[in-house]
């Protein structure tokens, strides 16, 4: 019969099986049963282990042969089961949600043959992780000790997709149009002032519980620290005095798997069912979008959680090293990655990997975009070398299910590769702007000479991102690395004992000041100056041009004690702190109007650098350059305004109000002399962090009239927002 493709059924064990499909690799259902498909290109021999779910010992061993060796020594004879480097099998009759799979592979040497170190790392008594699973086992329940013991810690599952979108789709947001809010999913609602039952506390569900908040906010955009599965206990420390784990492995950057949720970020986790996990996440996604907000993944590219030659075995070494690691000639890892090893991504088959998984995200979660942790590693060839026509990044720029995709670069890695401003972009790339980040800083506490650089952190930094435009900068004050906001205004220095490395762990380089006082103090002038920075930072932040994003907890000023690296730590100290809404209500007010503030004005949100010109001659250019004298900018000082006509915003498609912005980082008070108006137009103030609330913000579209037209009296280290509006409105 033409067209039907027939394959022979052979019996090994009591399980039926056949000659399976090399695409998609992973495990896949099939009608009848499971096809299992994985690539090797140095293995000489590959077996299929299935497991029942949470078994010790396996169902069986089933090797990928045509006729079935004895043992990992002989000589191989292929027959159907394997088509160039792809090892596929179609496994019939099994039950997929009861199983757990990996497989051991080798390549026939002796240990001894193998080298010190090996190019190849190959280990058949090791049942090794599929690459590809969609779904992991063992570590199910955040926190729950494992068995350190057991012989397959990290099992690969089968997942079906058969959920429910209701017609959602990824929203398209532009970007210039985002506000992004950096969040941890377990940091979000574990702590127990958020309401939610200690048994959904830190779970995908519970985050959905707090949608409203975040609508509340005014962010348009949650960008999630890693989801996909990660060992929490790696590299953690029990505390015998306090009965408690002192160190985790809480941020997530260290990935097992690149296609699977975190088990233990569902409330379903519990139940050993990843299509269960992948649906709370979808779930979640689905209400997201339902109330206007996007989803941006943090992914971790750039290495794996087996480390260097002295860490454990768990999928990749096991299965092909050369081909997913770059290695030197004597068979060591690189470490660009700064964690022992740097996965080889230019490599085609590593390409096509990372291509897979973000299609998958994209397509099956219907994610919005994707963060590249430590993303010049993504530009190295196998060798390490930076390349100028990256095939990843160029392949990832050009996709087409990734064509709407956000794609953000963290441009930078730990072997010193810094590409801020020309990360290779093919016209798709934005990048977290490190540099935005400290010419805020330098300028906020009061560094001379410095208005320059704030001008250029103004306008979306057009040196570093000329032909590219301000979306290609994602601006931010704070992220999860380094200080969040408020110990930026309340520490000199880090403060990181907690990590158990004697205080030699994070940067030493924060651009911080502590306002008088290092830390915690009752003083009332300390508390009123720090109050007013952070107000300070945050408008700064939303009036540039550019993308914002806030950190988590930094809307309501929450501290971490002057710790600047706490990767390691599952403790309040990480866990947003819900009575701080209340405690610190004046500043959440003001970060709400603020955020709302930018949304109402296109003429914050451009897509195309300012031209400093009129075309429409309405006496008037896009932007300029004030000092406390109109039209003469001081670019030594420590104080600058400037003004935007919002006749010209969004390129003229979006009309707007003209804004004019005082930003006076001297400790004295000082005059600015506005610009005069076209007639008819009044100046009306919209913010002054130098005033108690609620007179530090008022609602957007309802600003009083500003008394004196003339001058704006500018406090100490505060900033001005003047809306220009016509009478008539």
């Amino acid at each position: 019969m033409q067209g039907i493709d027939i394959q022979p059924t052979h019996e090994y064990q009591g399980y039926r099986i056949r000659p399976g499909k090399p695409f998609p690799f992973g495990a896949s259902l099939v009608p009848g049963g499971v096809n299992f498909s994985v690539f090797s290109r140095s293995a000489s021999y590959c077996v299929l282990v299935i497991f029942e779910k949470g078994a010790a010992t396996p169902l069986v061993e089933i090797p990928f042969r045509g006729m079935f060796a004895k043992a990992f020594t002989e000589e191989p004879v292929w027959g159907e089961f394997r088509i160039g480097n792809v090892f596929n099998m179609t496994v019939l009759g099994l039950d997929d949600e009861a199983i757990e799979y990996g497989f051991r592979m080798d390549n026939g040497l002796a240990p001894a043959e193998r080298g010190k170190p090996a190019i190849h790392r190959f280990d058949p008594s090791v049942v090794l992780l599929d690459p590809y699973a969609r779904s992991i086992g063992g570590r199910d329940v955040w926190g729950r000790a494992p068995d350190w013991n057991a012989p397959f810690p990290h099992r690969s599952r089968v997942v079906s997709d058969d959920y429910d979108w209701e017609g959602d789709r990824p929203l398209e947001i532009p970007l210039e149009d985002l506000v992004i809010y950096e969040m941890h999913v377990r940091g979000f609602t574990r702590h127990p002032s958020s309401g939610i039952d200690a048994a959904e506390a830190g779970t995908f569900s519970a985050m959905r519980e707090k949608i409203p908040y975040l609508k509340e906010l005014g962010v348009n955009c949650v960008e999630l620290m890693p989801i996909y599965e990660f060992d929490e206990f790696e590299n953690s420390r029990w505390d015998d005095e306090r009965k408690c784990w002192s160190k985790m492995n809480y941020w997530g950057y260290s990935t097992i798997g690149f296609f699977s949720p975190k088990a233990g970020y569902a409330s379903t986790g519990r139940l050993g069912d990843g299509t269960m996990v992948a649906d709370e996440l979808k779930s979640l996604v689905k209400e997201l979008h339902r109330n206007g907000i996007e989803v941006i993944l943090d992914v971790v590219f750039n290495h794996t959680a087996e480390g260097n030659e002295h860490g454990p075995t768990i999928s990749y070494r096991g299965i092909d090293n050369s081909t997913y690691y770059m290695l030197t000639p004597e068979g060591y890892y690189q470490n660009f990655s700064g964690t022992g090893n740097t996965l080889n991504c230019n490599n085609p088959i590593v390409r096509d990997m990372v291509i897979d998984a973000l299609r998958y995200w994209a397509s099956q979660f219907h994610i919005d975009g994707f963060r590249f942790d430590l993303a010049s590693i993504l530009s190295r060839d196998p060798w390490g070398g930076p390349m100028a026509n990256p095939p990843l990044l160029e392949s990832l720029a050009f996709d087409p299910i990734l064509g709407k995709c956000k794609l953000i670069a963290e441009a930078w890695d730990a072997g010193g590769l810094y590409q801020v401003g020309s990360f290779p972009a093919y016209g798709r790339w934005a990048e977290w702007n490190g540099k935005y980040r400290d010419a805020i800083r330098q300028f906020l506490k009061g560094d001379p000479g410095e208005t320059g650089a704030m001008s250029q952190a103004i306008l979306g930094s057009p040196q570093l991102y000329q032909g590219r435009g301000p979306t290609a900068s994602i601006n931010f004050v704070t992220c999860h690395d380094g200080f969040n906001l408020a110990d930026l205004v309340s520490y000199n220095g880090k403060h990181n004992e907690a990590n158990l490395e004697d205080n030699r762990d994070g940067a030493n380089d924060n651009a911080s000041w502590n306002c008088g006082w290092e830390g915690p103090t009752d003083d009332p002038s300390i508390l009123a100056l720090r109050q007013r920075q952070m107000k300070n930072a945050i408008a700064m932040l939303l009036v540039s041009q550019g993308v914002p994003m806030i950190l988590m907890g930094d809307e309501f000023a929450q501290s971490k004690f002057g710790n600047n690296n706490t990767y390691g730590l599952d403790a309040e100290i990480n866990w947003l702190d819900w009575t701080l809404r209340e405690t610190h209500r004046d500043f959440h007010r003001f970060v709400r109007k603020m955020i709302a503030f930018r949304l109402a004005h296109p003429v914050l949100r451009s897509r195309d650098f300012f031209h400093y010109s009129d075309p429409a001659g309405r006496g008037y250019s896009d932007i300029s350059w004030h000092g406390v004298q109109a039209w003469r900018p001081d670019w030594g000082g420590r104080a600058i305004a400037f003004m935007l006509n919002g006749y010209y915003a969004k390129g003229g498609t979006a009309p707007d109000d003209f804004i004019y912005v005082a930003l006076n980082m001297h400790w004295d008070a000082l005059p600015f002399e506005l610009p005069r108006l076209p007639d008819g137009f009044r100046w009306r103030i919209f913010a002054n962090t130098g005033m108690p609330a609620p007179e530090d913000a008022f609602d957007a579209g309802a600003e009083p009239e500003l008394a004196d037209q003339n001058v704006c009296l500018t406090g100490g280290r505060s900033v001005v927002i003047l809306v220009g509006r016509s009478e008539a409105q």
